[in-house]
Order: C-alpha cells, then sequence, then structure tokens
C-alpha cells in the first residue's frame, strides 16, 4: 500500500523539475501550437482509510478546451497568480470548492506539453478527508476518484491508438469503471506511476 511517507521519499528521489513530458512523447510528429499557454493543476492525493486516491473531474460538454475529457482541478496561470502552486490551488478552490487550507503541497510532477498548446504544471498535494466538494456547474460535471494503487500497477496504463487528421495518434488510456482517462491527464499519472513504482 502507498502511505504518505512512502509517495514523500518518492518524491525526493524524482527526477528535479525542468523535465518535460508531452503528447509529443508518443508522436512526435506533432509539434504542440504556439506559443504555450502557462497552465498548473492540482493533482489531490485524498487520504481515505482503505488508502490514497486520486481526485478527478469530468469536464462539462460545452467547453472550449478539452470538453468533457478527465481531468485534474486546474487551469491557466493568471497574472495575479503568485506561482503555478498559487493557480493550481485557485482553480482546484474554484472548480470543486476545495478549500486551500485543505492541500497539502508536497512536491510536483514534470512539466506537460499538450499539443493544444498548454504548458501545464502539475502539482501534487495531499487532501486530508472529509471533504464536501462543490462544482463549478460550468465547468466541471462531475468529481470522482481512484485508487493509487490502480494508477501504480503495472498493466493499467494501455497504449492506444486512433486516427486524427489523417495520421495515427497514439496515448495512454487508464480504464477505470465507467471512465476512460486519456490524453494528458493519462500522461500525467503514467509519470506519477513512475515515480510510485521506484524501487525502495
Amino acid at each position: 500500500m502507498f502511505t504518505r511517507s512512502r509517495i514523500l521519499e518518492r518524491l525526493r528521489t524524482a527526477p528535479a523539475p525542468g523535465i518535460r513530458r508531452g503528447d509529443q512523447d508518443l508522436n512526435p510528429d506533432m509539434e504542440p501550437k504556439r506559443p504555450l499557454t502557462r497552465a498548473a493543476v492540482l493533482v489531490p492525493l485524498i487520504d481515505r482509510q482503505a488508502g490514497l486516491t486520486v481526485l478527478l473531474t469530468k469536464r462539462t460538454d460545452h467547453l472550449h478546451d478539452h470538453a468533457g475529457q478527465i481531468s485534474f482541478p486546474g487551469g491557466r496561470i493568471d497574472a495575479a497568480d503568485a506561482d503555478a502552486v498559487a493557480a493550481a490551488l485557485r482553480e482546484a478552490e474554484e472548480e470543486v470548492g476545495l478549500p486551500r487550507e485543505r492541500v497539502e503541497i508536497v512536491g510536483r510532477l514534470d512539466t506537460y506539453i499538450t499539443r493544444t498548446g498548454f504548458e501545464v504544471t502539475p502539482v501534487i498535494g495531499f487532501v486530508e478527508p472529509p471533504v464536501a466538494f462543490a462544482l463549478d456547474p460550468f465547468e466541471v460535471a462531475e468529481v470522482f476518484e481512484v485508487p493509487l494503487s490502480f494508477i501504480a500497477a503495472p498493466g493499467s496504463a494501455q497504449r492506444h491508438s486512433r486516427e486524427f487528421q489523417g495520421r495515427t495518434r497514439h496515448f495512454y488510456v487508464f480504464p477505470w469503471q465507467e471512465y476512460s482517462i486519456w490524453g494528458a491527464t493519462a500522461g500525467m499519472l503514467v509519470n506519477l506511476a513512475d515515480i510510485l513504482r521506484q524501487p525502495d
């Protein structure tokens, strides 16, 4: 089982920030739109009695960017945000009603570049239950949790492909219950799984 102390130890030995991942890792010929828009997401780890879970959102179908997809709480970094952490906490509070004082920031994942032109900083934070979520109905259709043990298990991340604009696009998918977690969110979860599976 993944405990808070074990995760903290893994994060201490993780590669230093500055490494970049992205949609182009599996699709070298798919360059992101330029210039890149800076964004941040919160990777909330909820300390449930049965084990840690990852909180995810399902975006509403009418949004301009990534409509209907599974994502972490997050969005663009505004000029008023002190840094990526501040942006991630603000967005989580706005989108799902997660008070920033309930989040203990413990690290980050590699910067992720999306094909759609976002430079995303994923920030990891522990959340101590109980938490009552209040969803922004414009942006978030629902929230759900996935066991961290499932994310870290070998084979949970599947490689899929489909035709997109006349080319074959490859991407990761985490199938969980009725949800299909793919795209940038799946790519960041692969990064998290890589960290969790580091040898002791």
